[in-house]
């Protein structure tokens, strides 16, 4: 049977690579399942292509049309995961193992197009917090925006997770509206190939969106521009190699790395042998080890307890351990399967013998595979270091596999210092039942750490345990962990966009950011704006109401009906003497409810629902007798669905001397 060519995608066309392929071995059973590369490959011309027929597309698009391409692409995945699955045992996958690489990448995808459609406008341009008058007539104005990077990133995956890795960038990438060229990890390219056929097949794309490299990237980094993004996962060699080519260099080309960690989990000084944490921690040391055969980078390779319970939790670990069955990732029983290539596997052998060089083996055979033939396995490897402040290596050597390094700390101080001395890690753990010591170690160790989970007896049924990269949290690390970060929903979203302060007048920066600003022009019309649907809503749409009295026995009776007696209400002499009323006062929640009253238009139309309010501020006391009016403006407006989309109004609320008593967002959910 001819082996089968893993195909480049370039300028929208798939093409082989012109000669010099690699094989590429299957972890299982070793023999040759595929040939990769990219030779004849004109990388320059496919950044072109990106940035001259991809970019332009995107930034056509909404933030909202880019969520929905990631469901499409997301729901495409998931039609066709059981291809990917089968195609994922040859990686040395469980299906447990597979799920986390085809449905977690596929939910990451979901997830960012729901936080998209959410929490994005449905426009071109991201506002970055609130406008700032810069004069005193407030004719001029300054507003910080993000608006989409007009080049490529290039995403340099790592082998352990080949679909996930490559979906956890591109979900940002795309939605922030830049193309991509995918370069995934050769031994286990194959699953990443398969997975981008089927986006590609989705037709959701526009031309030029995605870009993939099935081998070396040639000269593609000499070509690249102050416009591009390189995201990089690997190892720290590698990328420091990349972050420092002149091209890099000259252009401030962004670089964003997630390298190296020697991640740790500590066993808290009050979690001993009898304690639920105690059973939760050598759960997840183990779990940690033998998931994806280890090979993941958030995976635990430094696990540290009391120096009194040390041999507990080696004793624990190594009877958990025994009960691991590598073997064939099909195979019924099967818990571990193989590391993802021969020449992964060699390297796990060697860091494991530096390794031993000062710490000593205590489960597992790292030179013995467990499984005949000749497939990549080999034992999960609990090493154990009783001097870790006078062995360096088990701070400095990462093996990247089935392999942790259990050692004793004297106190919850000597905890901290020795989980920093890896000087910079993605992911940190803490099981401990003891609210002070986990705030101590923040405290302690947060700068070190770009993830830190606590996990107790309450927490740990719906935990994601210590491992588990979310799309809505930061996924990077400080340090040896590459300085980057990844994900973090709207955050992971930014790095492809670049922030620009606007300066001119509210009018013309509103009309660029697609909102009404404080003092852009208001718009009146006949039509009462809640007998508008969205389509029919422009920005700066203002209703201005009639005024309305408040009373004392309006003050009197909302207290009572309500229950809010509040002394600045209901009690005149001690109002008076209050530095801030000066005499009773109208209730705020009274104010909002008859301001409602001012502007809502009772009888069933366009508007569907009020579904919240923000940034509510109350500003000058109401007192008996004086008089409200509300000014009710269109500030954005985002369609969500054929049936529903948001609205969000500007209110704000006046006495009759027309001084602002208060002002929030009403947040109304409208037919489109």
């Amino acid at each position: 049977m001819k082996t089968p060519t893993l195909l480049n995608y370039a300028a929208d066309q798939w093409i082989a690579g012109a000669g010099g392929l690699a094989d590429v071995q299957s972890a299982v059973s070793g023999e040759v399942i595929a040939a990769t590369g990219s030779q004849g490959l004109d990388f320059r011309a496919m950044l072109e292509h990106g940035r001259k027929i991809g970019g332009p597309a995107l930034r056509a698009m909404t933030f909202h049309q880019r969520a929905w391409m990631l469901k499409d692409l997301a729901n495409a995945i998931m039609a066709r995961k059981e291809e990917l699955y089968e195609l994922s045992y040859e990686t040395g996958a469980t299906r447990t193992d597979g799920w986390i690489d085809i449905e977690g990448g596929a939910g990451t995808l979901f997830s960012f197009s729901s936080k998209g459609r959410r929490e994005l406008p449905n426009g071109r341009v991201l506002i970055d917090g609130a406008m700032e008058p810069l004069s005193r007539g407030g004719s001029f104005v300054g507003q910080h925006v993000y608006t989409p990077l007009q080049g490529v990133a290039v995403h340099i995956n790592a082998f352990n997770f080949p679909i996930w890795g490559m979906l956890e960038k591109l979900g940002p990438t795309l939605l922030a509206g830049v193309p991509a060229i995918v370069k995934p990890g050769s031994s286990t390219g194959y699953l990443t190939e398969a997975a981008f056929r089927i986006m590609i097949e989705a037709g959701v794309l526009p031309p030029g969106a995605l870009q993939l490299i099935m081998g070396g990237v040639g000269d593609l980094l000499d070509h690249l521009t102050l416009q591009d993004v390189v995201s990089f996962t690997g190892s720290a060699a590698t990328a420091m190699k990349l972050q420092t080519h002149p091209v890099i260099a000259r252009e401030s080309v962004r670089f964003v790395a997630e390298r190296d960690s020697l991640n740790a989990s500590i066993l808290g000084p009050d979690s001993g042998p009898d304690t639920p944490e105690f059973d939760l921690f050598v759960k997840e040391v183990a779990r940690e080890m033998t998931v994806k055969a280890g090979q993941k980078c958030t995976a635990i390779r430094r696990a540290m307890a009391p120096a009194a319970h040390i041999d507990a939790v080696e004793q624990a670990l190594r009877d958990r351990l025994a009960k691991v069955r590598v073997g064939d990732p099909r195979e019924e029983g099967v818990t571990m399967g193989a590391l993802a290539s021969h020449a992964q596997r060699d390297s796990v052998r060697a860091a494991v013998a530096e390794l031993a060089k000062s710490a000593r083996i205590v489960s597992g055979d790292p030179e013995t595979s467990p499984v005949a033939g000749n497939g990549a396995f080999m034992s999960p490897i609990l090493l154990r270091s009783d001097d870790p402040w006078g062995n360096d290596s088990v701070h400095d050597v990462e093996a990247f596999g089935p392999v942790s390094t259990i050692m004793p700390y004297r106190d919850l101080d000597d905890a901290i210092a020795l989980a920093n001395r890896g000087m910079g890690s993605l992911a940190l753990s803490l099981f401990t039942f003891d609210p002070a010591v986990a705030e101590a170690f923040v405290l302690g160790a947060g700068a070190y750490h770009g993830r830190m989970v606590i996990i107790d007896r309450t927490s740990a049924r719906e935990s994601t345990g210590h491992g588990s990269p979310l799309p809505v949290l930061v996924h990077g690390g400080p340090g040896r962990a590459g300085g980057g970060e990844e994900m973090g929903g709207i955050r992971g979203v930014v790095h492809y966009m670049q922030r620009t302060a606007l300066q001119g007048s509210p009018a013309v920066l509103s009309s660029i950011v697609g909102q009404w600003l404080p003092g852009a022009p208001k718009v009146e019309g006949e039509l009462h704006p809640f007998r508008r649907r969205i389509a029919e809503l422009d920005i700066g749409y203002t209703l201005k109401t009639a005024s309305r009295t408040i009373t004392i026995e309006d003050i009197e009776h909302f207290a009572h009906f309500t229950g809010d007696t509040f002394y600045a209400h209901m009690d005149e002499e001690a109002a008076r003497a209050s530095p801030i009323f000066g005499g009773r006062v109208a209730h705020g929640y009274l104010i909002l409810s008859f301001a409602a009253g001012l502007f809502v238009d009772a009888p069933p139309g366009p508007v569907l629902a009020n579904t919240g309010l923000d940034n509510l501020r109350f500003l000058t006391p109401v007192y008996p007798g004086d008089s409200i009016r509300v000014e009710l403006t269109v500030k954005s407006k985002s369609v969500r669905d054929e049936e529903k989309g948001e609205v969000r109004w500007a209110v704000q609320v006046f006495n009759q001397k027309d001084e602002a008593v208060a002002s929030y967002e009403l947040l109304t959910m409208n037919r489109p």
